[in-house]
Parts: structure tokens; C-alpha cells; sequence
């Protein structure tokens, strides 16, 4: 019904809306690896329920920490009619970078981010700052070349032909896969 409980949550990542656009899922995510030295990026989703297109043409954050906008038309971003533009992402239409990465922006800061829009203007919002892993790391920036070459091709070191020690660390995820005992002792507890 329209007084549901489910109608009150709310994702846990940055939205407002300001006339008709809506910017949702806002987050800036930083490299996965914490020594990372490389670019951090803005990620979000932004709608505009209005009857003429607009333009997304800047994306600023407070105190200087320039972020590159970049999109297959330039840098400015075209928000359609009715329709939705991603920011970020492998699939976005549009890329949000910071160049300056851990310099400019750090994990578990709440970072203020204002968009600039053609028609509606500026539309600020206080977003997290959130490495680029687990859900977001399709969505953060793009990865650092590694300086030291691993003499394997990346994708062998995912697959593996033989069962895993117990112990062993899964590269993927960085936690201790348990062992087929380990699993069978714990599934009665």
C-alpha cells in the first residue's frame, strides 16, 4: 500500500532532487588499494524528469580538487528528456575524474560534491569517499598499471585447476577461503 514501511529506506549513497533533475547514488571512490597513488572518481546517476533536455557541465568539489568531465560529446554532459544519464562505471555515458586521487579526497571522508546544470543550476550534496571494491569496483576509477610485471597473464590467476589449501588466501578477495573440513564441521554449528 502507499503507507508501506517499505516505502521509508533509503540507499545508503548521497541523492537530492532540485526541480527535475535528480542525482542519485552519489559516491567518490578512491583506488581499492590504499598505497594506490592513482585518480579517484565521482560516481552517480542522474535523472531529468523535465520536457527539454539539459546539460550536466561541471561536476566541483570545495577547496580546489579539480574533476575532469568527460563524455563521448566532450566535456559537457547531455541529460536528456525523460530519460537518465550514468556517471562512472564501465558502461557510463560520462566519466567524473580526479586526477589528484588519495591527494585530493580520503577514504571515510564525507566529500561535498556540486553539480552544474544548464537550466537548473548548481545542485550540491555531501557524498562518501569509498574505495573503488566489493560493489563499487566496476564503478571506480580505472586501475593503475602495477610497476612490477607478474609474469602470469591476470586472467590464469583466477582460475585454478587444483582445490585450494586450507588456509589459502583467495587473490580476489583477500580472505581465508576455508577447506572442504572446515566447511562440512562448521555447516551443524
Amino acid at each position: 500500500g502507499n503507507n508501506a514501511e517499505t516505502l521509508q529506506i533509503k540507499p545508503d549513497l548521497a541523492d537530492i532532487t532540485v526541480g527535475d533533475i535528480k542525482v542519485q547514488n552519489v559516491a567518490v571512490l578512491t583506488q581499492a588499494d590504499p598505497e594506490a597513488t592513482g585518480p579517484a572518481a565521482v560516481m552517480a546517476t542522474v535523472f531529468n524528469d523535465g520536457w527539454t533536455d539539459q546539460t550536466l557541465d561541471s561536476i566541483t568539489l570545495p577547496g580546489g580538487p579539480t574533476v575532469e568531465l568527460t563524455s563521448d560529446k566532450g566535456s559537457r554532459v547531455k541529460v536528456p528528456a525523460g530519460g537518465r544519464v550514468v556517471i562512472g562505471g564501465k558502461d557510463g555515458a560520462a566519466v567524473a575524474t580526479i586526477p589528484g586521487g588519495r591527494e585530493a579526497v580520503r577514504d571515510g571522508d564525507v566529500q561535498r560534491v556540486t553539480f552544474a546544470f544548464s537550466e537548473t543550476g548548481n545542485v550540491s550534496l555531501d557524498a562518501l569517499v569509498l574505495p573503488a571494491e566489493n560493489q563499487f569496483a566496476d564503478w571506480g576509477p580505472s586501475a593503475v598499471p602495477s610497476a612490477e610485471p607478474s609474469g602470469e597473464p591476470s586472467s590464469s590467476a583466477s582460475a585454478s585447476a587444483s582445490p585450494s589449501e586450507p588456509g589459502d588466501l583467495d587473490a580476489s578477495e583477500g580472505e581465508r577461503e576455508p577447506s572442504a573440513e572446515q566447511s562440512a564441521s562448521g555447516a551443524g554449528h
